[in-house]
């Protein structure tokens, strides 16, 4: 499912990213792999806040409906 539509306050599995290599890249900086651990901490609108390891990120709808967990 995408990461929008996960239910919040869950550890979930990031199971593939949909997304060109650029984009790609773009989120193995910010700490988004395959196999990584996140959380869903809140959703508006299809932009969310996840907690990513040791830190929380905020991405809009676009990004975040790219990464399936």
């Amino acid at each position: 499912m995408p990461l929008p539509i996960a239910p919040a306050g869950e550890e979930l599995t990031v199971k593939k990213i949909l997304a060109d290599e650029k984009n790609k890249r773009h989120f193995e900086s910010l700490g988004i792999t395959i196999g990584t651990k996140v959380s869903v901490l809140s959703e508006a609108g299809g932009n969310v806040i996840v907690k990513v390891k040791d830190g929380r990120l905020a991405l809009n709808k676009s990004l975040a409906m790219k990464i399936l967990v």
